[in-house]
């Protein structure tokens, strides 16, 4: 299967945050072809600021896994991840990101910053980006359109 299909799985998860009121950023964690992980933003829904769809997909595909090291496992997520993902996603060794669109604001995979490939870190994240970039940014600029109509902030 290709990267678009596994990106187009991400962006389903990503809706599924609309559904509780939260930003919708969706991610898939996927080996040999399985997806072994899936998330969407739930920090509204859980009160947790950790609960970000890639920190979601991370545990789940650890569990799967059976171990913190996702050797093998290719990380598909709608936006850059911020510090905390990226950092996440070093520490796990994941050998391989692709995301859709990139965070002008907070992203660490080399908008704002770079912890992926950062030269003094002990493992560098293989980087790909812009797959479906206008689709995903499509959705998250409507949410925000759609929270300033109804005079709400997030």
């Amino acid at each position: 299967m290709s990267d678009e299909h596994f990106m187009r799985l991400a962006l389903d998860e990503a809706l599924k945050a609309l559904e509780t009121s939260d930003v919708p950023i969706g991610a898939v964690a996927v080996r040999d072809g399985v997806v072994i992980g899936r998330g969407y933003n739930r920090r509204e829904c859980d009160q947790d600021p950790t609960a970000h769809a890639e920190m979601i997909a991370i545990r789940q595909a650890a569990a799967v896994v059976g171990h913190w090291r996702l050797e093998g496992v290719t990380l598909y997520c709608t936006l850059e991840p911020c510090a905390m993902c990226a950092g996440a996603m070093v520490l796990a060794r994941l050998p391989r990101l692709v995301y859709a669109t990139t965070d002008p604001k907070a992203g660490a995979g080399g908008s704002v910053m770079n912890i992926l490939q950062h030269p003094q870190l002990n493992h560098k994240v293989e980087v790909a980006s812009g797959l479906l970039a206008d689709e995903a940014a499509h959705y998250i600029r409507a949410f925000f359109a759609q929270l300033r109509a109804d005079g709400q902030r997030h």
